[in-house]
């Protein structure tokens, strides 16, 4: 066990650099570029922290455990939203476009829906379990392939805001090698705390689907995590709202569409308690900062998603006991 903690602790110290390293260096070449923050956010940030995710579920996939490869995304989605968006909001209220609550956010809301679709296939259409087929995986792809040309379309149209002019100046080649390295130790750091969790609870004989709901979700999104939350403090709230949200599509269209495509993967003991969370969590994502009209996720609705977080873990645990 005493390797699992030093790669714990390793893991994550990687993992707080490469967050700073690539939001330095990804708002350098936005601003070069002439490319809101918003947009790195939702492409090149959470393509970069969602990248544990995608190994994780297609490796599982292929390796035959669905369990691990489902697990992982639910989990990581809801801890997206509910300890990033609310940790964030604690240290600091998060200003949201009112663009971003119309065009958006909505499509979290949509994704979680129609994953929810897909796994009430055993209710709706008397399958034997709940499975996610490889047409289920090309329409995800599909999925995917709109939302992509959708932020595309936005950037080229102007219809999101130039970068901030906070941003510092910073030569290509060091912003383009700040990225890349940022994005290197991110993975290879959220990989060795990923290992070391796992092994520390293997070691006290935790059962995987607590791993994949609990351990690796959290530790596969403590880049999404440590990105979002240096960028707010940094004054780029664009960015880490922009990551949760380009994570959570990435996470089920892209990660769920390669994964099912690649072996049709059964549900098993993800249920629809856990889809269900997801789903309401994310409606209350999009609920946010739109009450009284204000468009700011305060340090209020950050308490809230959090504590949501901590009992669905509590859940998950007493569930599994």
């Amino acid at each position: 066990m005493a390797l699992d903690i030093i790669w714990l602790i390793a893991g994550l110290l990687l993992i707080l650099w490469g967050a700073s390293a690539l939001t330095d260096g990804a708002s350098a070449i936005a601003r070069r570029l002439g490319v809101s923050d918003l947009i790195v956010g939702l492409t090149v940030v959470s393509f970069g922290t969602s990248a544990p995710e995608l190994t994780i579920s297609v490796v599982s996939s292929l390796n035959g455990n669905a369990g691990l490869a489902i697990g992982n995304i639910v989990g990581s989605n809801i801890f997206n939203i509910c300890a990033i968006v609310g940790v964030t909001a604690l240290l600091r209220p998060v200003a949201v476009e009112r663009g971003l609550m119309a065009n958006e956010i909505p499509l979290v809301v949509l994704s979680s829906l129609v994953l929810l679709a897909m796994g009430s296939g055993v209710w709706l259409d008397g399958a034997s379990a709940a499975m996610l087929t490889r047409v289920d995986g090309v329409l995800l792809l599909l999925f995917f392939a709109v939302f992509m040309r959708y932020v595309f379309a936005s950037a080229g149209s102007g219809k999101e805001s130039a970068g901030d002019t906070s941003v510092k100046e910073m030569k290509v080649w060091k912003a383009i090698a700040l990225t890349l390295a940022g994005l290197g130790a991110l993975i290879f750091g959220g990989d060795k705390f990923v290992d070391g969790a796992s092994g520390i609870a293997s070691s006290l004989g935790v059962s995987d689907a607590v791993i994949g709901l609990t351990i690796v979700a959290a530790g596969t999104s403590l880049p999404e995590l440590a990105t979002s939350v240096t960028a707010a403090l940094k004054g780029r709230t664009g960015i880490a709202i922009g990551n949760v949200i380009g994570s959570n599509i990435f996470n089920v269209f892209m990660v769920l569409g390669a994964s099912a495509t690649v072996r049709e993967l059964p549900f098993g003991d993800i249920g629809m308690p856990d889809l269900l969370l997801l789903c309401a969590v994310s409606v209350m994502f999009w609920l946010s900062g739109r009450v009284f009209g204000r468009h700011v996720i305060t340090r209020g609705e950050g308490a809230a998603f959090v504590a949501v977080y901590a009992a669905y873990m509590v859940w998950v645990v007493i569930s599994a006991v």
